[in-house]
């Protein structure tokens, strides 16, 4: 008998949504629980954003095609660089729970086939929020403010926070089809360009035509324009459709890509069991 229909006799079918919800905050608990256990690895994911944030705005320095003060423009696209990288803890944890077999003894009990993916993923997002917290203090302290107002403030972090959970679920994804923790980093690497190819250090004004149309329809460019505007601050983004609709964008393309890859991700769990 497969985990779903252990579940479904466990619980009987109209309960179904109720004990999902009960599952997946108690596999949200199991990964919470982590952190006490690995402090080293959580100050870890929340300190190398800030090093990064102050290694570009300090001592590499850039601005290409950037007017006026540097940093104003670089705390939003490294804010968007943070939601997209640190994806490795939680790819790490997936396949260590499937190599040590920790998922053929959930699979074994009464309960819900989504609740592992599920805790997993509000986990990490409870996790990016404190990271973005801090990224957000110290690009206070380093002199970035925003313009907007409150509300917009709320959009434009409403924004990095959806870019995350997209890259969340492609992280899932990815690392279900890895299977072991030592294929994670071969994974991870392919996250880099996607940051680096995007304008969140550097103008695409900046780049030669054919690269800078590239970077433009980067879904992380999308967010770091988007969030740019919604914040006050001034940006480099051009005329072209894509920047003209980065908020659009900026919507339409985490989405697109949580439709996409959430299916894929559970669909792949659940095969697990047959």
């Amino acid at each position: 008998m497969s985990a779903t229909s252990g579940a479904d006799t466990a619980y009987g079918t109209g309960s179904k949504p109720i004990w999902a919800i009960i599952d997946s905050w108690t596999m949200t608990r199991r990964e919470l629980a982590r952190w006490a256990r690995q402090p080293v690895q959580v100050v870890v994911g929340l300190v190398f954003p800030v090093m990064m944030l102050l290694m570009f705005g300090y001592l590499i320095g850039g601005g290409r095609g950037v007017a006026g003060d540097f940093r104003t423009y670089l705390v939003p696209g490294m804010l968007t660089m943070t939601m997209a990288f640190g994806l490795e803890a939680t790819m790490l944890s997936v396949t260590r729970d499937l190599d040590k077999g920790v998922v053929d003894r959930f699979r074994s009990m009464p309960m819900n086939s989504g609740a592992v993916l599920v805790g997993r993923s509000i986990a990490d997002m409870l996790q990016s929020a404190v990271g973005l917290i801090v990224m957000i203090a110290v690009g206070y302290a380093i002199g970035w403010r925003t313009h907007e107002g409150f509300a917009p403030f709320l959009g434009a972090v409403g924004l990095l926070l959806l870019l995350r959970f997209a890259m969340l679920w492609v992280g899932i994804h990815l690392a279900m089809v890895a299977g072991r923790p030592e294929l994670v980093q071969a994974v991870q690497i392919l996250v880099w360009p996607l940051g680096f190819l995007s304008n969140a250090i550097a103008s695409p004004e900046s780049m030669p035509s054919w690269l800078g149309a590239i970077v433009e329809w980067n879904p992380m460019s999308a967010t770091a324009t988007a969030v740019r505007d919604l914040f006050g601050n001034p940006g480099a983004g051009g005329d072209s459709w894509a920047a003209t609709h980065a908020e659009l964008l900026a919507v339409a393309w985490p989405v697109a890509l949580i439709a996409v890859f959430s299916p894929l991700a559970v669909g792949r769990f659940r095969d697990l069991s047959r």
